[in-house]
């Protein structure tokens, strides 16, 4: 039962649903979402190339951080 309470009717013989009535539904619903994808893309492209600055950035912060603590000072006397 559909949630307004009336039975689904089909194509086929007595509004029985068939295969195709079925597949239609299907191709229906994907090429819904396949639209909201392609509205959402471009969007989503600046979102990844943000989020990969912002990795390449925090890498080389921390990199630059840690190559500090780790530096070696070497102390040359002449004597």
């Amino acid at each position: 039962m559909s949630p307004s309470g009336e039975r689904p009717q089909g194509t086929g013989p007595d509004g029985r649903i068939t295969p195709e009535d079925i597949r239609r539904k299907a191709e229906e619903l994907a090429g819904g979402v396949q639209d909201q994808v392609r509205a959402a893309r471009p969007a989503l492209n600046y979102a990844a190339i943000a989020a990969g600055a912002v990795v390449v950035l925090a890498a080389f912060w921390l990199g630059r951080r840690s190559g500090r603590r780790r530096s070696t000072v070497v102390e040359i006397r002449r004597g």
